[in-house]
């Protein structure tokens, strides 16, 4: 077990008594909202059984542990949606540490967010001559004439959270990500879950990346499962724009909605960095209402934000180092002429309950289960 896994199997029990009970330590269930009685008891008690089998603390390895031994002297180049983007940028870490421990070089590209930005990125990569190209963050449609040079030249693409659904996709080798229906509706159930039925939400989305997009849509249609959760607000930030519009949009929605906004869930972490001054300035308690999730992505920063209670109570997170390695893998499966691994990590919720105060959520021994696999 994860040496922080194992210091939080009290706390976590204690965490699953407290969710039977329809609140988390700390903090006692829909008092926000003036009921004690749940707005919605069938979809309740499937949502707490689903957050409280999310929140366990250990998880095991149960990616791949067969597959072809490491190629020789490859490049790939990762091109990043924005760096600003945490999600992408752990990622983009994880593949530099698995590169060089295969031996490969491995060069990370900015796309700035905009769409000029990518195609320069993506041009630039072709220009490198890679043996590999990742596409990080955004949709490959954004780019097409670039892609269908790499596709043409023989270049493998693999994605993360660049397509709806994990695996095999139009144009790429594979595209890892975590299942985005577990996600989303994990992070609706943790907020019908701990809010015991009764919540005031406000929803943050990025309507230009279609993979954002259709998680936000899918968390609005699992809150909708719950007649006592209200949907103020499904309001659109593109990831980019989120640091220069935040202040003014949380502002709004407090003046707005006041009290009534008890909840929020976020497609990204990102959303909730920015999202605290304004809060803070309202006077607003960083551990109490609104109790805000990230669907996504499972910083660093963001587990800071959990695990002080700084205006964040929970993530979604990604295994993002652990994503980084998987990439590689797939590459080098399809260096290999082998097929993409068809693996897809578990949906995990991390809270200052279960977190032990780690700053990360990944499968324990996957770096161990790839450089067995790789011969490394």
């Amino acid at each position: 077990m994860h040496p922080t896994r194992k210091a939080v199997v009290t706390a976590a029990a204690f965490l699953v008594m407290a969710t039977v009970a329809g609140c988390e330590p700390g903090g006692a269930a829909a008092s926000h909202q003036g009921s004690t009685e749940p707005g919605c008891p069938t979809a309740l008690a499937r949502a707490k059984q689903a957050v409280k089998k999310a929140e366990a603390v250990s998880a095991p390895w149960e990616g791949p542990t067969t597959g072809p031994e490491a190629v020789q002297d490859k490049t790939v180049v990762y091109i990043a949606q924005t760096l600003t983007n945490p999600g992408v940028a752990g990622v983009a870490q994880g593949v530099q540490e698995a590169a060089k421990i295969v031996g490969w070089h491995a060069r990370t590209l900015n796309g700035q967010g905009t769409p000029e930005g990518l195609k320069a990125a993506f041009k630039q990569a072709l220009r490198l001559k890679p043996d590999g190209i990742v596409i990080s963050g955004f949709d490959p449609s954004t780019t097409p004439a670039e892609v269908k040079k790499a596709r043409a030249e023989g270049i493998p693409l693999v994605g993360w959270h660049a397509a709806p659904t994990p695996g095999k996709s139009p144009g790429l080798f594979s595209n890892v990500t975590s299942r985005v229906e577990d996600v989303a509706k994990i992070s609706a159930d943790w907020i019908i879950a701990r809010s015991n039925g009764h919540a005031g939400v406000v929803l943050f989305t990025d309507a230009t990346v279609p993979f954002a997009k259709r998680k936000s849509d899918l968390i609005r249609k699992e809150l909708a499962t719950c007649s006592g959760t209200e949907l103020l607000s499904y309001t659109n930030m593109p990831i980019p724009q989120v640091n220069s519009r935040s202040i003014k949009e949380v502002r709004s929605l407090l003046s707005r909605f006041g009290r009534k906004w008890t909840y929020s869930a976020a497609i990204n972490d990102l959303y909730f960095q920015h999202a605290a001054p304004a809060l803070r300035a309202a006077g607003k308690d960083g551990a109490g209402a609104p109790f805000n999730i990230g669907a996504g992505d499972g910083d660093p920063s963001a587990f800071q934000r959990v695990n002080g209670k700084e205006f964040q109570a929970a993530t979604v997170p990604e295994p993002l180092s652990e994503q980084g390695w998987q990439i590689v893998d797939e590459f080098n499966r399809a260096f290999s002429k082998a097929p993409d691994s068809g693996y897809t990590a578990p949906v995990h919720i991390a809270t200052s309950a279960n977190s032990g105060g780690a700053l990360s959520w990944d499968s324990e021994g996957y770096r161990q289960a790839y450089r067995k696999i790789w011969g490394k």
